[in-house]
């Protein structure tokens, strides 16, 4: 009698290693995050929910506009010369419709966090920290703007190194005692209002069929930027 495997003998032992590696990960990005929010004097409790909602979150995007675009099609036509027809390509322009959508995990989250910090700014009067905050954040979107860079069919594209570190300098520079706030507003303002809000008149010309604020939602740059800048700082 024969007998079929549905999993080759090595199949579970592997399973078993990928399912180690991703807990072990998960564990060690979730430490990160969550020591990246405390920083920000954010309690424990609250950070490690955060964290959660960005994780899930990333999945979730919210439609807050619609944009025509323009997007190239191969075409053929008949052209006829001496009444024998002969195909003819050609490349057209056909208008569809881009949905523009704010990721829940990759923007909103991040966001919110910054917004609670700037009222616990407000509330102990630190009005010349939310100025230097202020500043920092302006000249991060300057420098996420300068070197973001549209891709047809994809969105709008940003080195993922940069954003941290101009975040970091800007924390050392304008922080004092708060380099912390400085860097994880400068980091992920400076990525949303830089790189997604000053390119939206691009967004049109990107082919798309929805172009997310917040991109990939936990990975992506808007997140990752404000969470490196805060761990390095």
């Amino acid at each position: 009698m024969r007998y079929r495997y549905l999993l080759p003998p090595v199949g579970l032992p592997f399973f078993f290693l990928l399912f180690l590696i991703f807990v072990v990960f998960f564990t060690i990005f979730s430490g990160m995050v969550t020591a990246a929010f405390q920083r920000l004097g954010i309690p424990p409790a609250v950070a490690y929910t955060l964290f959660l909602a960005s994780l899930f979150g990333s999945f979730i995007n919210i439609p807050v506009a619609e944009e025509k675009t323009y997007v190239p099609i191969f075409k053929v036509r008949e052209v006829r010369f001496f009444g024998i027809p002969y195909p003819v390509p050609y490349f057209d322009l056909e208008e569809h419709k881009m949905i523009i959508a704010v990721n829940v995990g990759g923007a909103l989250v991040p966001l919110s966090v910054v917004i609670y910090e700037v009222l616990r700014l407000i509330s102990t009067g630190k009005v010349d920290v939310l100025l230097n905050m202020a500043m920092a954040v302006g000249i991060a979107s300057l420098f996420s703007h300068a070197v973001s860079r549209p891709v047809p069919g994809v969105g709008i594209a940003i080195p993922g190194f940069i954003p941290p570190l101009i975040a970091v300098i800007l924390a050392f520079l304008f922080g004092g005692d708060y380099k912390p706030v400085v860097a994880y507003a400068s980091g992920t303002l400076g990525v949303l209002i830089g790189a997604d809000l000053m390119n939206w008149g691009k967004l049109k010309h990107l082919g798309a069929p929805m172009v997310s604020i917040g991109g990939a939602g936990t990975f992506d740059g808007i997140f990752l930027a404000g969470v490196i800048a805060v761990i390095l700082v």
